[in-house]
């Protein structure tokens, strides 16, 4: 029969936890030596060039020269990052495969697709939140607005006739432009694409009106004058670019208080062992403090976000009734 050290005298009891507390410290150290043993990778739930894949990268570089591993960057792209996701959540939960999830994949699907493969809360563990990345509203030099107001306006005299792109139904892009339309009483034209990348690439060859996503992948064309700006998503203006005005400044009824900057973080499996995700949380946060990872991810438009495990599943919990009322306003269905 089990012995309960509950019903023991208080001495033996003092020793039995002693002993259990000792053999978690000896483990610790032979489990520092045991993991990880081999590649791991990240899976990028959309296609090379966008916010998510920049990040991985960056991330990944440094777990490879930190944890003396190769870090693997899969992308894997379609159904708004859905794929990617179910993908990651059937992966062994052995800590050798991460997602990069963020705020469209883990706090908006679950509202978009009422089959979705994975739960968000269920079928991972948080490991890091990475970085939050404000959303810059830009608009190719052929449109005639030269600021906010100017193109509230335009839309509101062309309905439905300007058109903006997204990395795909249900992408942040996506929910970010629905927002704002709902907030502004504006319509335009949502053309989906698979990735951020092919839709910037539209907005540059003139296809597209308007776009309303990661200041990381727009900002070398907004430097280069390839594209305009006309506001930030975030509660402040960005570093990076800072004659830029916030969509609250812009003064237009219902953006008062407006904010919807996208977010990053690691998941692993919901399994994963919880000494893995110490191990792994601690390498990103040291990463991400490290001057010239803060640095590189500054210059790209992102504001680094080290943070317990357990602060970043509180985001994802905390985001998904918030976007949940965007996507039920803005009328927006996928399978």
């Amino acid at each position: 029969m089990a012995m309960n050290p509950h019903s023991l005298p208080l001495t033996r009891r003092q020793a039995l936890l002693a002993g259990a507390a000792g053999a978690l410290s000896l483990g610790v150290p032979a489990f520092a030596e045991t993991y990880p043993s081999r590649p791991m990778r990240i899976v990028v739930p959309f296609t090379p060039g966008g916010s998510s894949d920049v990040l991985a990268r960056a991330i990944g570089a440094e777990l490879t020269r930190s944890l003396g591993q190769p870090v693997v960057i899969d992308n894997t792209p379609g159904a708004g990052g859905s794929l990617g996701c179910e993908k990651a959540a059937k992966a062994p939960a052995d800590g050798y495969t991460l997602l990069m999830g963020h705020i469209g994949t883990l706090a908006v699907n679950p509202s978009l697709y009422p089959r979705l493969g994975y739960d968000p809360l269920r079928s991972f563990t948080p490991v890091a939140w990475v970085a939050r990345v404000p959303n810059v509203l830009v608009v190719n030099p052929s449109v005639p607005a030269k600021d906010l107001k100017e193109l509230v306006a335009l839309a509101k005299s062309h309905p439905g006739r300007m058109s903006y792109g997204s990395g795909g139904n249900g992408s942040a892009a996506h929910i970010t432009m629905e927002y704002f339309k709902m907030q502004t009483g504006t319509s335009f034209l949502h053309i989906p694409y698979r990735g951020t990348a092919p839709s910037v690439n539209d907005l540059l060859g003139g296809q597209l009106q308007v776009l309303f996503t990661g200041v990381t992948v727009l900002l070398p064309q907004i430097q280069a004058g390839r594209m305009r700006p006309l506001a930030v998503s975030s509660p402040k203006r960005l570093a990076v670019l800072p004659d830029v005005p916030t969509v609250a400044e812009s003064g237009i009824p219902g953006t008062r208080g407006f904010e919807a900057d996208q977010w990053y973080g690691l998941v692993a499996p919901a399994g994963t062992p919880a000494q893995i995700v110490a191990l792994l949380n601690q390498h990103v946060n040291q990463a991400l403090n490290a001057p010239e990872v803060r640095a590189h991810l500054a210059a790209e438009g992102a504001e680094p976000t080290p943070a317990t495990p357990q602060a970043f599943g509180e985001l994802i919990a905390r985001e998904i009734p918030r976007w949940a009322k965007v996507v039920k306003n803005a009328g927006v269905h996928l399978g």
